[in-house]
């Protein structure tokens, strides 16, 4: 079924239902299997070759991961999707698809801690060196990159700083050098409040585990191929060659203009074994069918508690992209519906220990290392995502002591201010 003309509500239902299914289950079933009979040898050797398609193995694919592949592929608009085991394995393998060794990637300075970790130290250790830019502009990014860059990195919405960079510009600097443009669209809810692919990215990582699940009950990533990259300029013989895992097959010549997520999961999936279980994938689904009412709810839950600490005589600062004073709050009205997110900072007055303090005396929020959950959860990140980064690394990725990020669930907000101004009284800040 061709969803491109349908709402993203409606897709967010119907995009990967089973209509052919001889039950007439109203949802999708749960395929608990590690592997599948083949009818004949000829066809277990065409799936093998890559001439038919199937299953063969779930570290492959698996009916389940499938539908819920359609639905997000289909949310974003994009030529296909393949499902991982966290986001992190969606970033591991997108980049390891694209740079060997002797290669590089450029990316923007505001990352995830995990992020930062893997391509400061994890890709380096394989021979990938990765170029973190001084700023997150398409200049500073594009002045990077050479003869043997294989992918720009950016976070359509940075974590936790909220940076929100030019995605239009960056991707205009990487078409411009023959590069494909990576963005992990995390804070963006699988495109419900920003969707990449509409201002040039060619390749958007998830993390499933966040908005799309919604519910803290699954780990998952995701990896969306936009199919609007050319494979065929000079830079990617592994996707416009010949294959030596498959014979010499060319990639290009199989999938065509989604070469990308097939190498994805014929040789990412295969190699390194970052699939999803299909239980995992069928809650991902269950997450999304509410994705658009959640996120909605959320952003104006993060809008009245931005409001409530700005005027917190507890709190020395908020950065909340929604209002006007913020440095990226611009970008944000120009590629997130709603100009905000459902995600704040806010640092407060005092020191560490009394920022430990009020984070421990929250009784309805969570403390957790966690975002788009229906709880609100309050992070930490210099204890936390961010604890392994130096102290110059930190200040460059704007996290101080006392800074604190807000991830608003589905709570009445009236309760989680509540909250929050009887920790800032035991904690001693007001």
């Amino acid at each position: 079924m061709d969803y491109s003309k349908l709402g993203f509500e409606t897709r967010q239902i119907h995009a990967g239902l089973n209509r052919d299914d001889a039950t007439c289950s109203r949802g999708n079933a749960i395929y608990p299997t590690a592997a599948y009979r083949f009818p004949t040898c000829e066809y277990a050797a065409d799936l093998f070759e890559l001439s038919q398609p199937g299953n063969i193995y779930t570290r492959l694919q698996n009916p389940t991961n499938s539908a819920y592949e359609e639905r997000v592929a289909a949310l974003y608009g994009g030529v296909g999707a393949v499902a991982t085991s966290s986001g992190m394995a969606a970033t591991l393998v997108a980049v390891t698809m694209l740079a060997s060794k002797g290669d590089n990637i450029v990316a923007s300075p505001f990352l995830y801690g995990g992020t930062y970790n893997l391509f400061r130290h994890t890709l380096p250790r394989l021979g990938v060196e990765v170029k973190i830019a001084a700023e997150a502009s398409a200049e500073a990014i594009g002045a990077l990159i050479d003869d043997r860059t294989r992918a720009v990195f950016a976070e359509s919405m940075g974590n936790p700083t909220c940076a929100v960079p030019d995605l239009a510009a960056i991707a205009a600097a990487a078409a411009g050098k023959g590069v494909p443009f990576i963005v992990d669209n995390t804070f963006g809810a699988c495109g419900y409040l920003c969707n990449p692919f509409e201002w040039g990215a060619n390749i958007i990582v998830d993390s499933a585990t966040k908005w799309i699940n919604g519910h803290g009950t699954a780990m998952g990533g995701i990896i969306v191929d936009g199919g609007n990259f050319n494979w065929r300029n000079g830079r990617f013989p592994e996707i416009d060659g010949p294959s030596e895992g498959y014979h010499g097959l060319n990639l290009c010549d199989a999938f065509g203009n989604a070469a990308f997520i097939a190498k994805c999961r014929v040789d990412g999936l295969r190699d390194l074994g970052t699939c999803p279980s299909a239980f995992d994938s069928y809650l991902m689904m269950i997450g999304l069918e509410t994705l658009s009412l959640r996120v909605r709810h959320q952003v104006e839950a993060t809008r009245r508690l931005a409001e409530f600490l700005r005027d917190s005589e507890a709190v020395e600062r908020v950065a909340y992209v929604g209002f006007e004073d913020h440095p990226w709050h611009a970008n944000a009205e120009k590629y997130f519906r709603f100009g905000g997110g459902a995600v704040l900072n806010a640092e407060l007055k005092g020191s560490l220990e009394s920022t430990v303090k009020f984070v421990e005396a929250l009784k309805l929020a969570a403390h957790m290392t966690m975002i788009g959950d229906s709880i609100t959860v309050v992070t930490h990140p210099a204890s936390t995502t961010h604890k392994q980064l130096s102290a110059a690394d930190l200040e460059k990725a704007g996290v101080t002591p006392t800074l604190l990020r807000i991830s608003a669930g589905l709570e009445d907000p009236a309760d989680i201010i509540a909250d929050f101004q009887q920790a800032f009284h035991a904690a001693g800040l007001c």
